[in-house]
């Protein structure tokens, strides 16, 4: 970085407790690269979770990283001044660039310049004098499918080559398409290489048979439908052999492994044909010792067709005319088909598999591969308005969004301003009666739950989810108002996103710090009252289980007594003493307080009457001071830092979240200005009276304390 005392006059303003410089004119975007890095609010950013156009995060973040650091920012803006020469219309911040602003003097401008009325002359628009980013999405508009762009993808109309059309085609078929620059699906080298692969396996395993046809083919051409045929009956044969077999083991078995007399009985009843199930499952023919298979009569008639196509595709070709077949004859057929079996197991699996062999050869040796690769590589490297259009598309979303990342990546401008909302507040929660501005996207919540306490700040994680979209999680903070034992996981609220659409939000983890002083005054004496309800409620919850615990020990022995009542026993005597003893010390009792609130109330009316209230807020100030001098403390320590560094950001400063900030980023339910309110409740509880009389009652025992000790006539005479 430029050390050069004369070098640009930076102007700088002070905003959430640092200084952040003023970036308004086209020379502070010229001098950009000068400004020390210690100045910036930001180093780095990421380009996902933020409310900005993905597109143009893409196109800075020159290494594809993911994020975008200050070479890249400089670079951006050194680019955009030397090809604009009016560079203040950045700062207007909109969509159109005016043709006038890009500089013709310069090569690069000058380029950029006829590219636009070209494109705008695509668009029918050949008059128009600006260019906005909606002029250069849409890029099947601006480039020709039967023209090289410089993809190195290739459509289909890109060549009159009918092989190569065809090829194409195929390649698409078998592995996909990628879209052309002009919109029509074409092959890149990626899936011209997978296809030539897979056509290459095939031809290999093809050879294989070729070469040794004699073991792997023992039918020649005929092999396959001969081994299809044989594969329709094998399970079947195996069967009947088997049982001819265990039959000559031991004939006992000829009765049983033939069907028994009940199996046709079930089978007379029934309305058959050749197909019938019932049929199919008897043996192929009688079972006998050593018996040999049939091939013309004396077959189950649900398998004749298929015996008969066995005997004429395969026993003939190989054994001549027969009648039957044996045992030993079927194993050399089945021999025959082994290294078929296993060969056809080897066949590659690919989108190609179903395609004629000679077909892949012709591709293979026509020079096809040949003729797209040249065809991918002319593609790549043509001289062609493509690179342009693309160097438009970023000077056109440069103009639109520049000037607004370097508010929120130089500056914080944005965020301390109140005209719009920083790049990374995502929306607005609604949550409590209270409205919170400070909403950010969280991916990992686990990782941002880690590091984002360190900001001080009362935060809120909440699931969001809406009909049609994507569920996603935002963390918002609490800056202002006042948070109760009731803001814990579970509770609902909505989600306004930067859109303006709404989510249902339900919050699934809270991090407690200070809110506001307001809240530190009252939250000494909120706990005092939880722990006195708690108290009340632990001895209300332990005298109701005593007289559980009596009335089920009453009941109990009132069963004992009807089952075996004891002799009554004698009725205890009054003890008059130990009632006196009692009453005695509850009189002690009373006595010890009232005295001790005698003290207390003689003790602030001897007081001179300017001294009392002083002494009313000091006891205030020793209960309430700690708390609020603590909350003071850590609400000025509030820092938005730790919030965007979890979310991947590398935050520069310490961009403080002081009161009167945070105030402004959490706004609290109030009457709108002008209206009126019935104070008149149908529905309110109506007040005990127990309350005030015990108040008057304290009251009157204390001025009767001080009346009698003289300390009222010293306090009015």
């Amino acid at each position: 970085m430029s050390k050069d005392k004369k070098g640009h006059p930076w102007r700088f303003f002070r905003s959430g407790g640092f200084d952040q410089v003023r970036i308004e004119t086209a020379d502070d975007l010229r001098h950009l690269g000068e400004l020390d890095q210690k100045l910036w609010s930001a180093l780095a950013c990421p380009t996902s979770g933020l409310e900005f156009d993905s597109r143009t995060l893409q196109l800075l973040d020159a290494d594809g990283d993911g994020r975008i650091r200050v070479p890249e920012i400089v670079a951006a803006a050194n680019w955009v001044c030397a090809v604009l020469r009016e560079p203040e219309v950045l700062f207007r911040g909109v969509d159109g660039l005016p043709l006038a602003a890009i500089d013709p003097d310069h090569p690069e401008g000058a380029r950029l310049l006829a590219t636009a009325r070209k494109v705008l002359a695509y668009l029918d628009k050949a008059d128009a004098e600006q260019i906005a980013v909606s002029d250069l999405t849409d890029t099947s508009r601006l480039f020709a499918p039967d023209h090289l762009n410089g993809d190195g993808i290739v459509p289909a109309e890109l060549t009159t080559d009918a092989t190569l059309v065809r090829a194409i085609g195929l390649i698409i078929d078998g592995f996909g398409s990628a879209d052309d620059r002009s919109g029509k699906p074409g092959v890149d080298a990626e899936r011209v290489n997978a296809f030539f692969a897979a056509a290459q396996a095939l031809s290999d395993w093809q050879a294989q048979a070729e070469a040794d046809a004699a073991t792997l083919l023992p039918l020649g051409a005929d092999t396959g439908a001969a081994a299809a045929v044989f594969e329709a009956v094998r399970d079947k044969v195996e069967d009947y052999f088997t049982r001819c077999r265990l039959a000559a083991f031991d004939e006992r078995a000829v009765t049983a492994l033939n069907p028994a007399d009940a199996t046709y009985a079930s089978l007379a009843v029934q309305a058959l044909d050749a197909s019938a199930e019932g049929v199919a499952a008897l043996p192929l023919a009688m079972v006998g010792p050593g018996r040999a298979l049939p091939l013309e009569t004396g077959l189950n008639p649900a398998w004749e067709a298929g015996i008969a196509r066995l005997r004429d595709t395969v026993v003939q070709p190989v054994f001549g005319v027969r009648e039957s077949l044996s045992w030993s004859e079927w194993q050399a057929l089945s021999r025959r088909f082994d290294a078929y079996r296993a060969w056809m197991a080897a066949k590659p699996a690919n989108p190609l598999a179903a395609m004629e062999i000679a077909e892949l050869r012709v591709l293979l040796d026509s020079g096809v591969r040949a003729a797209l690769d040249a065809l991918i590589q002319q593609d790549l490297g043509a001289e062609t308005a493509a690179a342009q259009v693309d160097a438009l598309e970023r000077l056109v979303r440069y103009n639109r969004d520049l000037v607004q990342l370097l508010r929120n990546f130089v500056t914080l401008s944005d965020f301390y301003g109140t005209r719009e909302k920083a790049i990374f507040q995502a929306g607005t929660l609604y949550l409590d009666q209270r409205s919170c501005e400070l909403c950010l996207r969280v991916t990992d919540m686990g990782r941002h739950a880690a590091l984002a306490p360190l900001s001080g700040t009362y935060l809120v994680y909440c699931d969001c989810v809406r009909q049609g979209e994507a569920p996603m999680t935002i963390v918002a903070a609490l800056t202002g108002g006042d948070a109760d034992e009731m803001m814990v996981p579970g509770r609902n609220g909505v989600f306004y996103d930067r859109q303006g659409r709404d989510w249902n939000a339900s919050v699934v983890k809270v991090v407690e710090a200070p809110i506001s002083v307001r809240q530190a005054f009252w939250s000494p004496y909120k706990r005092i009252g939880r722990m006195i309800g708690e108290q009340i409620q632990k001895f209300a919850a332990a005298r109701e289980k005593a007289v559980d615990e009596r009335a089920a020990a009453g009941v109990a022995g009132a069963g004992a007594k009807v089952e075996a009542p004891p002799a009554p026993a004698p009725a205890p005597a009054f003890d008059i003493a130990k009632f006196a003893g009692i009453f005695a010390a509850i009189g002690l009792a009373l006595g010890a307080l009232g005295t001790a609130l005698a003290a207390v109330v003689s003790g602030f009316l001897s007081l001179p009457a300017w001294q009392m209230p002083l002494v009313v807020v000091g006891i205030v100030l020793l209960i309430s001071g700690p708390s609020m001098l603590l909350a003071w403390l850590k609400l000025r320590q509030r820092n938005l830092g730790p919030l965007l560094d979890a979310n991947g950001w590398a935050v520069n400063t310490r961009a403080r979240i002081n009161i009167p900030f945070g105030a402004a980023l959490t706004g609290v339910a109030a009457l709108p200005a002008g209206a009126s309110r019935s104070l008149s409740d149908p529905y309110a509880e109506k007040g005990s009276p127990w309350g005030t009389w015990i108040f008057l009652l304290i009251v009157v025992a204390a001025v009767v304390a001080a009346w009698q000790q003289g300390l009222l006539a010293r306090f009015l005479g």
